[in-house]
């Protein structure tokens, strides 16, 4: 019998796995420890991405943000706010805004949701998310109903 090769053009089904929908550094990123580490931990990622994702260096992104925020953000501030060791430097919210901007780095985006055990996700998802909540109340009503229909033909 001969044997069979693998079909290069089909896609296997049971290897396929669904896009992530949520945006936000894993907790591999972010780690433990202080909030002030995962801050850091997270600026450094976003800055080492757009370098090697954009190719925007630390200095090209202080411009942008200098640029956004209307005042100057240097390449050293960058470095001390991507810094665990620099504790007393920590990011300001406007500039953090700013970061996301210049860095299009949307995984910083959930950064803060998930700290109180939410997540971030594109608009297009909404209806999505809108539609199934329905549908869930839909059944939970529907279930309601064929309890008191029951109740009542048992009257009956």
């Amino acid at each position: 019998m001969a044997k069979r090769s693998k079909d290069k053009l089909t896609d296997d089904l049971f290897s396929w796995e669904p896009p992530e929908v949520a945006v936000g550094y894993p907790a591999e990123v972010t780690g433990n420890g202080p909030l002030a580490n995962k801050i850091a931990r997270s600026v450094s990622r976003a800055l080492d991405e757009a370098r090697a994702e954009h190719g925007r260096g630390r200095k090209t992104i202080a411009g942008m943000m200098s640029e956004r925020l209307g005042r100057t953000v240097s390449e050293g501030i960058l470095n001390k706010w991507a810094s665990e060791g620099s504790s007393e430097n920590r990011i300001p919210l406007d500039a953090f805004i700013a970061l996301i901007e210049a860095t299009q780095a949307d995984d910083l985006l959930g950064f803060v949701p998930r700290e109180f055990g939410y997540e971030v996700m594109p608009e297009k998802y909404k209806s999505i998310i809108q539609l199934h909540l329905l549908e869930e109340h839909e059944a939970k009503v529907q279930s309601r109903k064929q309890e008191l229909l029951a109740k009542v033909r048992s009257v009956l």
